[in-house]
């Protein structure tokens, strides 16, 4: 039962919950039930299908509709008598600013992607507002508490980036198996079906490029006439085996390869495919044209099962038929398709070109259940896991407002029990010094500035890398670049021609040694930057052509390492409530626990299916701060 002092913070107490998905109907359900009373919900996503397994508000039939408004009409059939708005919108519109953000006595994060946790990380800093940050992937989860001053902020310590591959790899020299479905994704959907103006070669580098160019925009253009299968295995013809010949003309490339081999349509298929059509049985008005279906007609049921060459290469055939036959039809037409993994049809296509191109570089080949992960960055959600993590939220928001910071707990939720746990809750950590979001350290970028253009600044490294929505960058007294509504014509089309300029062309040369202001207006952040000028960078493990750095992670403490990635260093851990000990006082992991739990919390941090990452507790700092 909750006391009376802990029932007087939760009832007056106006609550911001910024995503309705696994963690959020889990949280909304447990703040109603625990008497919160004013509740404001924002997610900009609509329900679909796959939804349905584990965020218990939705419906089949509320598929497409608001998931904030859906859960919020939801909760209010059982707890009618407390407020709870919903907003179905993207939180980094222009009306959720600082002023928004200040009204609220806590912001509760149930997100699923990195960008979106950034932003509000910004706005509850300038805000003052704690935040309580979540996670979950799979049976692991951790719930943590920022609040400005006293505790570290979401971007304090850093986050993995996503992976990026060399394009060189994908299209001429791929050794995994995600190699060959960012191939197929990225490069040979987006052709077919996506953008036909966008800049997308498909041929592999060889000695005569211009006419292989040429080449491509033939093989790729269908004509009215033509026959879908013909055009199908011209197609395939093209792209596993064509191109495959080409490559191999370079031996200088494959002198210490494995050499790949070319696959023809007419030494895997019939000279004639019987003509099917895939099926579309059971399809709803709603979602019918994201569950068309190449498997049916081919007798294939299974999504785990593995498909051989031939298998892949008739489902590669029939998905492209069918594509071309039944997506005429539907509202979003060829020429404008994205992938997308709900997408049953596009799933298929991809899964069996990548396999297909697997098998000609000797790569292991994957299930479609396999490739869907891989392709759509999947760890499939457990609901357990999303509810333990959503009463923990609950949990510290009421310390947020009966202001126990002593009691503060960054909690690890395990796969594995360790000293009978499952739960593991840390104290949290003292702001980082180093930080560039909630201090003043200044970043270094190292940049080519005569063959770098103020675009790729902007676009690689303050949008991208520093998360920045609406940028403005000053060099000195110099204003180079800005976003806003507010601007006029003159104004934007002097910014725009800035972009197309190398850094030290601009109307104030950035040269080594320069010192960049870069703010967001609508975040309330400022941050230096000192440009390092560097000529030369390495292809495949710098690809962007620039490096930026310059925080890390906080100072050790008492000549101890800040930060540790390896099993040596034991981990301190406050213990469980529930444990006889008192709360203040620490316990060690032993080695051999920490090695055993070390790849259990590495890289969690996705609300969804979505691979996030989560704040490794065996690689933090072994020194946890108590915060006063």
């Amino acid at each position: 039962m909750a006391t009376q002092q802990q029932q007087s913070a939760i009832k007056g107490a106006k609550v911001l919950m910024v995503g309705a998905g696994g963690i959020g109907c889990e949280l909304l359900k447990t703040l109603a039930l625990s008497g919160f009373e004013d509740i404001h919900i924002i997610d900009m996503d609509t329900i679909e299908v796959s939804n349905l397994n584990r965020q218990f508000l939705f419906r089949r039939s509320h598929v497409g509709q608001s998931k904030a408004k859906v859960a919020r009409d939801a909760v209010l059939r059982f707890r009618p008598n407390i407020n709870i708005r919903s907003y179905h919108a993207n939180v980094k519109n222009p009306e959720f600013d600082v002023d928004f953000f200040k009204q609220f006595d806590v912001v509760l994060n149930g997100l699923d992607n990195l960008d979106a946790r950034r932003h509000v990380n910004r706005l509850c800093l300038a805000a003052d507002v704690p935040l309580v940050e979540s996670g979950t992937t799979g049976f692991l989860g951790q719930v943590t508490v920022h609040i400005k001053g006293k505790t570290e902020c979401y971007e304090c310590q850093t986050k993995p980036a996503p992976k990026t591959y060399p394009v060189c790899t994908i299209t001429s020299t791929p050794t995994k198996f995600v190699h060959c479905i960012v191939w197929a994704k990225d490069l040979l959907f987006a052709k077919l079906f996506g953008d036909k103006n966008q800049d997308n070669d498909l041929n592999v580098r060889s000695n005569n490029s211009a006419s292989s160019s040429k080449e491509t925009e033939d093989v790729f253009e269908r004509s009215e006439d033509e026959d879908i299968e013909q055009y199908g295995r011209k197609i395939y013809d093209h792209v596993f085996g064509s191109n495959i010949e080409a490559a191999l003309s370079n031996e200088e490339t494959w002198k210490n390869r494995r050499r790949p081999r070319p696959i023809y349509s007419k030494d895997v298929l019939p000279e004639s495919l019987t003509q099917q059509n895939g099926s579309t049985q059971n399809c709803s008005v709603t979602d019918g044209d994201l569950m068309v279906s190449a498997m049916p007609s081919l007798g294939l049921k299974n999504p785990q099962e593995l498909w051989g060459l031939t298998q892949n290469s008739l489902v590669f055939i029939e998905a492209l038929k069918l594509f071309f036959a039944k997506r005429k039809k539907v509202c979003v037409e060829i020429g404008h398709l994205t992938f997308d993994k709900d997408d049953q049809l596009a799933v298929e296509f991809v899964t069996a070109a990548a396999n297909i191109r697997a098998e000609s570089f000797g790569i292991p080949l994957h299930s479609l259940f396999e490739a869907k992960g891989i392709a759509g960055n999947i760890v499939h959600a457990v609901a357990t896991t999303n509810a333990i993590i959503a009463g923990l939220i609950v949990i510290e928001a009421i310390k947020v407002l009966k202001k126990d910071v002593d009691k503060f707990r960054m909690t690890y939720c395990l796969e594995h029990p360790s000293k009978k746990l499952l739960l593991m809750p840390i104290e949290p950590y003292e702001p980082n010094p180093a930080c560039y979001v909630c201090s003043e350290t200044p970043l270094v970028l190292e940049i080519n500035t005569r063959k770098s253009k103020l675009r790729d600044l902007v676009d690689k490294i303050v949008k991208t890398k520093l998360g920045m929505n609406l940028p403005l960058i000053m060099h000195g007294n110099s204003l180079l670049y800005e976003v806003g509504d507010d601007l006029d014509d003159i104004m934007v089309a002097n910014y725009n021609a800035n972009l197309e300029k190398y850094l030290s062309e601009l109307p104030s040369p950035i040269l080594n040694g320069s010192i960049l202001t870069v703010e967001d207006l609508q975040q309330e952040l400022s941050c230096k930057i000192n440009v390092k000028h560097r000529e030369e960078f390495d292809e495949e493990k710098e690809p962007e052509g620039m490096v930026l750095s310059g925080w890390t992670p906080s100072p050790a403490t008492n000549g101890e390492s800040a930060s540790t990635s390896n099993n040596e260093n034991p981990v301190d851990v406050t213990e469980s409530s529930s444990g006889s000990e008192p709360a203040s006082k620490k316990r060690r992991l032993s080695e051999t626990e920490a090695s055993n739990h070390k790849k259990e919390t590495e890289n969690v941090e996705s609300e969804d299916d979505d691979i996030m990452e989560v704040e490794n507790p065996m690689m933090v700092s072994k020194k946890k701060i108590r915060v006063e």
